[in-house]
């Protein structure tokens, strides 16, 4: 296996050579801790089944399987199904996926620490995903913001991106959201954690989850001071031409590898229809998101 970092600051490393069936527990281990401290990684040379894929994430961790079906792999409901390709007349997961910044998850009380994306069919134009390293955002805010926000939390919620299912179809809206509201109420986290194999300081914010933060009491805080963090960090930035914002490019048979504790990401779609396809696996690793959460 053959490890290449990306150069200067840039977030990632290229992997050659890693055969999950073959590999080395050692080899394991580097691969993840290529992903907690360079942030991606890149596997050439991948051109897996999606049973493949299934057992190569099971190797980083125990797969979760996402709470909705409509993304469900109609063989394997542990992959995650991104697609706007008809099999045999019949839609297969969900087009359009992840066009706003996010972390895997963190919207649920226990997110998952690394998410694995297998592009199946890859689009000629505007591929590539865009990434912010959260940690760096957080060490690159001004001190006053970094002292303010010492001790606060911030409540994630689905509402905002929740994509209407087919069993939607004529239903009341109102009726759609108090469901949403029941099966996956607003979750509160504290707005940095320590990362627990970096020790990185993350910054623990999105665009599309986050939708309020409060003090350690619970009492509401200005919504000014989240937009501040947005802004600073690169999420309102429409131009994508914010210094911390990373497009990371992907071609056929390449799998990414990411650390979803401290990288919040946004799916580049083609501005026209193309057809594109992609597996997701996301695992729990050995530790929790941070050492704050007790969910059994």
């Amino acid at each position: 296996m053959k490890i290449t970092e990306h150069p200067g600051s840039a977030l990632g490393a290229t992997i050659e050579g890693f055969d999950h069936t073959t590999a080395a527990e050692a080899d394991v281990r580097r691969l993840k801790q290529t992903v907690y401290t360079k942030k991606i990684a890149v596997l050439k040379g991948q051109d897996l089944t999606p049973r493949q894929f299934l057992d190569l994430g099971s190797r980083l961790g125990r797969p979760e399987t996402y709470y909705e079906p409509m993304y469900h792999h109609p063989e394997l409901p542990e992959i995650f199904v991104s697609s706007n390709v008809p099999e045999n007349g019949k839609r297969i997961g969900v087009p359009k996926t992840g066009t706003f910044w996010h972390a895997d998850y963190q919207f649920m009380p226990d997110p998952f620490g690394i998410t694995l994306i297998h592009p199946q069919v890859v689009p000629r134009r505007d591929r590539g995903t865009y990434f912010i390293d959260m940690g760096r955002a957080h060490a690159k805010l001004p001190e006053d913001l970094r002292e303010r926000i010492a001790g606060t939390y911030c409540r994630h919620s689905v509402r905002k991106y929740f994509k209407i299912r087919p069993q939607d179809v004529y239903r009341p809206l109102s009726e759609v959201a108090e469901e949403v509201e029941r099966k996956t109420p607003a979750v509160r986290q504290p707005t940095t954690f320590t990362h627990p194999f970096t020790g990185e300081t993350v910054l623990y914010i999105s665009e599309g989850f986050t939708v309020g933060m409060e003090d350690a009491d619970g009492r509401p805080l200005d919504d000014d001071l989240l937009h501040r963090l947005l802004e600073a960090t690169g999420q309102l930035d429409d131009t994508f031409e914010h210094d911390g914002i990373h497009l990371q490019g992907f071609e056929q048979g390449d799998l990414l590898v990411w650390d979803n504790r401290s990288l919040v990401h946004r799916a580049r779609h083609t501005a026209t229809p193309e057809p594109t396809v992609s597996y997701r696996v996301t695992v729990h690793d050995d530790h929790k998101l941070h050492d704050g959460i007790r969910v059994p």
